[in-house]
């Protein structure tokens, strides 16, 4: 039994020095070879026994894909084949054998080794070092050839150091007093390698801290940010920040010592309305660096913290007069614009005044018999507390009588009380309740006027400011019969604190009065006073008829326009209405889920989902032939329910002037998003804001980080003229890069277009979806009907479009990398020149066979066509 198996062991194995089974035979194998780093080498390999075999070659266990590869034919079923290397380095150095696959059966030959000699390679050379002066350093230096030996000879400081000696070599220095630089030399039988050349610096001061700047300013804490100066050669452990206000005298506050990195800080519990100083120095193991300069800023308003004090009246017939205490500077917190004095009689509330001055003096003091005062200082921000309330009793109820008369007194002061209630009752009757200032409230004679400011005139005699309406501007017709439906009173708003300031502009909390007397929380752009030409208006109006027609989930919508009259002035101020944004602006948002006071930690689900709300929001603005040319995750904002809605259609331009690149007299651009063309001819399409919607996903990944760290606005375009892009992020998916990466393609027409991201950014977030016990198609339905300008950002989508969607590859990264390089480096100068890619063959670096089973050629120039003639262009 044992005889019987033997056999058909030995049946099965090849025949010695064949290596075939089955009629496949290698009749060649590739051998050893040794030779010269820089010459020549062929390996050949012949099998015989099968028809049209295919024959690969290994490395190392790896496939081998080459082009040096050459099948001849022996006979019918003799063949053979031979890789060569042109030109041996020592990375062709290992084992090869070739291999054929028969019947599901791989059949290999003997391994042969090719080995490289040449001048040695070093596995590790000489790096930088930095100690104290007169410090003992030890340096290391390792080569291999082969061939071997290999020695190593030191040189310091432009000596040798002692005699070769076998690698891998370390050369002990004693100590330097200043920096010097080092080098090894590696020598074999084949010649001399030199390292790179490093050096020993010695550890020093760091230099004073750079680009202090304020990154935030919320209520009344400040967040600065800086650079460190050079750093001395030793790593900075912490930096010392100081602080003072300014005011009569110079206060300085307790310094604070800060962990770095991150070069960041917030201030904490500053005063409002109020002048500080700040500066830095940054320690390291040596010592402190000198102090950078005085950074000077300014903190918000804010409503005052105190009630005014001792609220004091004199009260007669014929005359009120008011007189509280001033509040004090810290109490304020803030430029006292007016008292507010708020007063009822019987209970019932009267219209408030409005004082500049810490005291009041009414005429027809009879009038407020009874009434109970109160006041309060207000800011631009608003109104502080109430001071208590002070009853105004009238002079006969604070005349002390002797007890034996008092139901005399007792029973004339009913009296008088029950007159003057009648002649109350009265005169209220003949106005209508209706409070007047001016002339209602003059004394018989030369009486004084009263010395007081309402915030709004009730007196009929008194012409108040008139509205400004859309005819008093020199606008066209066409943008005022878009405007006329969405124009607001400036009397139905109340304008609250300040969101946000910037170089042309703020943005304002406000309370919107609606046509049924509710009140709608709103956020209000007001732009800045200095406006002397009808023009600015009239740019910043036309930017609002684009806003009024936009309405989808993802686009911020427009709720109306109101126009501020100025005493004195010839154009009032437009003021933009919008809807009110609870979590603000998404690049602040993520900013803070890393550096504020709480971090939080966001879902890469919700991340996804961000990047998926934007990109549907620029699809519809698309499809509205809208190019948005700003889009950034500061121009994002954030509703009450997470959702993003993309912002400011050109008018953000000209309110926030954050990461802009001026270039002479040119308006500022956010060069930082701005795609390759349109830095070089200055044309903006879909395409440029697909570019941009790229840098706008690796912000959301980085949480927020400023794009190209360590690049000059002025450098953008000599850095991506070269082909650099931005690095992927810290722990980002490679099918997240993948797409934003895609967004970049120096040829816009090769970059994915809005339709095309959604649908690959809907299949990522559905994946990430939490797993559920039965998984269904997701079908999205225009629920809007035909009509619904929602249904225009949406469509029908079952589960084969939308993984047709999500399989859309990069094709100029994948299939056209090498050929598109060729394409960047000769059409630099094009670029630089502005030149027009639309006259390029084939931007993508492919030809029509190769397309074939990807899109086809007609359909490709047809939709690029469209493209060209369908995009609008925004100039604000």
């Amino acid at each position: 039994m044992k005889l019987l198996l033997w056999i058909v062991v030995l049946s099965l194995r090849s025949p010695a020095g064949s290596c075939g089974s089955a009629g496949v035979v290698f009749t060649k194998h590739p051998s050893n070879q040794t030779v010269s780093q820089g010459n020549e080498v062929r390996l050949g390999c012949a099998v015989e026994g099968v028809t049209e075999p295919e024959i690969t070659w290994m490395k190392d266990g790896e496939k081998l894909y080459s082009t040096d590869q050459v099948f001849l034919t022996l006979g019918e079923q003799h063949w053979e084949t031979s890789h060569s290397v042109k030109s041996v380095q020592q990375q062709d150095a290992g084992q090869y054998w070739c291999e054929v696959e028969f019947h599901g059966l791989t059949f290999s030959s003997e391994r042969a080794w090719i080995t490289v000699e040449g001048v040695p390679h070093f596995t590790q050379e000489p790096q930088d070092v930095a100690m104290f002066a007169g410090t003992p350093f030890n340096l290391t230096c390792a080569a291999i050839g082969p061939p071997e030996p290999v020695e190593v000879l030191w040189w310091l400081g432009g000596v040798q150091e002692g005699e070769p000696r076998p690698s891998p070599s370390i050369l002990h220095v004693p100590g330097v007093n200043s920096s010097i630089k080092f080098y090894c030399e590696a020598k074999n039988a084949r010649g001399v390698s030199v390292s790179r050349t490093g050096t020993a610096h010695i550890k020093e001061l760091p230099e004073a801290p750079v680009s202090l700047q304020i990154v935030g300013m919320v209520d009344n804490n400040v967040t600065l940010s800086w650079k460190p100066g050079v750093t001395g050669h030793s790593e900075l452990s912490t930096c010392i920040v100081q602080v003072s206000r300014r005011s009569t005298r110079r206060w300085d506050l307790p310094q604070r010592e800060v962990q770095v990195p991150p070069y960041l800080h917030t201030l904490t519990g500053l005063r409002s309305h109020a002048n500080y100083s700040t500066r830095v120095s940054c320690v390291n193991e040596v010592g402190a660096s000198p102090f950078s300069p005085w950074l000077h800023f300014h903190t918000p308003e804010a409503v005052p913290s105190a009630a005014p004090r001792n609220l004091t009246f004199d009260l007669s017939e014929q005359q009120l007069f008011l007189k509280w205490a001033e509040l004090q500077v810290d109490e304020l917190q803030g430029r006292l614009l007016a008292y507010k004095v708020q007063w009822t009689v019987g209970g019932e509330a009267q219209e408030p005044l409005l004082f500049k001055e810490n005291s009041a003096h009414l005429s027809g003091g009879g009038r407020f018999f009874n009434a109970s005062f109160q006041v309060a200082a207000c800011t631009a921000v608003g109104c502080g507390p109430w001071s208590s309330p002070v009853l105004l009793l009238p002079p006969s109820a604070q005349v002390r009588v002797p007890r034996s008369h008092m139901w005399v007194g007792l029973l004339l002061g009913l009296l008088v009380a029950t007159i003057v209630g009648l002649l109350l009752a009265v005169v209220a009757q003949r106005r209508g309740k209706e409070m007047q200032f001016g002339s209602a409230f003059k004394s018989p004679g030369a009486e004084t006027s009263v010395s007081f400011t309402a915030a709004r005139s009730f007196n009929r005699n008194v012409t108040d400011l008139q509205e400004s309406t859309l005819d008093g501007l020199c606008i066209n017709d066409e943008l005022k019969n878009k405007l006329k439906d969405v124009l607001i009173s400036e009397r139905r708003l109340t304008l609250g604190h300040m969101l946000g300031k910037g170089e042309f502009g703020s943005v304002r909390e406000a309370f919107l009065k609606t046509e049924d007397s509710s009140v709608q929380k709103v956020a209000v752009k007001v732009l800045k006073s200095d406006i002397t030409s009808s023009g600015d208006i009239e740019q910043c109006l036309k930017e609002a008829a684009y806003m009024k027609d936009f309405h989808h989930p993802n686009v911020i919508q427009l709720i109306g326009v109101s126009l501020h009259r100025r005493p004195g002035q010839r154009l009032p101020i437009p003021m933009v209405v919008l809807p009110f944004m609870k979590h603000g602006d998404l690049h602040t948002f993520l900013l803070l889920s890393r550096l504020g006071d709480e971090p939080f930690d966001l879902s890469l689900h919700t991340l996804v989902r961000f990047m998926l709300d934007i990109s549907q929001g620029m699809e519809y603005l698309s499809s509205k032939n809208i190019i948005h040319r700003d889009l950034a995750a500061r121009n994002c904002m954030l509703n009450e329910d997470m959702t993003v809605c993309v912002a400011d259609f050109g008018l953000s331009k000209k309110i926030y002037s954050g990461d802009y690149y001026r270039q002479g007299s040119v308006s500022k651009l956010p060069v930082k998003w701005i795609a390759l063309e349109s830095l070089a001819d200055n044309v903006y399409t879909t395409q440029s804001d697909v570019w941009a919607f790229g840098v706008t996903m690796w912000e959301i990944m980085t949480r927020g980080q400023t794009p190209y760290p360590g690049v000059e606005n002025s450098e953008i375009y000599e850095f991506l003229i070269k082909g650099e892009r931005l690095k992927k992020p810290a722990d980002c998916r490679d099918d997240i890069y993948e797409i934003m990466h895609s967004c970049w393609s120096p040829v816009p027409k090769c970059r994915p277009s809005f339709q095309q991201l959604v649908g690959q950014l809907e299949a990522l977030w559905v994946s990430l979806l939490p797993a559920s016990p039965q998984k269904e198609p997701l079908f999205y339905v225009n629920l809007e009907g035909d009509n619904g300008e929602h249904g225009e950002g949406a469509r029908a989508q079952g589960p084969e479009e939308a993984a047709a969607a999500s399989n859309w590859g990069v094709p100029w990264q994948r299939q056209v990398e090498h050929e598109e390089k060729d394409w960047l480096i000769g059409s630099g100068a094009a670029f630089a020149i502005g030149g027009d890619y639309r006259y390029i063959t084939g931007p993508c670096g492919v030809s029509e066979e190769e397309a074939g089973g990807r899109w086809p050629t007609d359909t490709l120039q047809e939709e690029a066509r469209d493209e060209d003639d369908d995009d609008v262009v925004i100039n604000v």
